[in-house]
């Protein structure tokens, strides 16, 4: 079990453009199956933790809710989060950390992002793995991937189609 921040990013560092979009991420190549695809992923996670940003997106962009795991949203507004069978959390991640873990039981925590809160879960050390899949383009501003100092050892890297894709874990401090 491990808690996964596995997300894609610009050749500049940047998860969503200066309009908190994912669509330049859409016009993109990339087989769910091929190295670090997101089919193989998802079938490792037990929990799902996301920003409100991210989820607004997602409620926007897509017609149906896409997950059957648990899912947490982190915001300062609940009223905003409408899928019922997605709860919410404001507060320390460090507190909604276990409750992630239980529910994804022998599973992973997968941080969906935004950046910020990955940054949150990176800053309390509670990141093991960073996944990502960089897209071939850049976006010239947005919000950062993980905006952060920390540090990691990189574990594996590879090509799929667009993407090239790098695995790293956490470092000893």
């Amino acid at each position: 079990m491990a808690t996964v921040y596995y997300t894609a990013s610009s050749l500049d560092g940047f998860i969503v453009d200066e309009h908190d979009s994912l669509n330049w991420l859409m016009r993109n190549d990339i087989d769910g199956s091929g190295f670090g695809g997101y089919n193989d992923f998802i079938a490792t996670v037990g929990a799902i933790v996301m920003g409100a940003a991210t989820y607004r997106w997602l409620i926007d962009n897509q017609p149906d809710w896409l997950y059957t795991q648990p899912t947490w949203v982190v915001t300062h507004h609940p009223e905003t989060v409408t899928t019922p069978q997605v709860q919410t959390f404001s507060g320390d991640v460090s507190e909604l950390h276990p409750m992630l873990v239980s529910a994804a039981g022998d599973r992973d925590v997968w941080v969906v992002g935004g950046g910020r809160l990955a940054a949150q879960f990176t800053d309390a050390g509670l990141v093991d793995e960073l996944v990502v899949h960089f897209a071939p383009c850049t976006l010239g501003a947005g919000q950062p991937v993980l905006p952060t100092q920390s540090r990691w050892r990189l574990a594996d890297t590879g090509r799929n189609r667009d993407f090239v894709g790098a695995r790293w874990l956490r470092a000893a401090d």
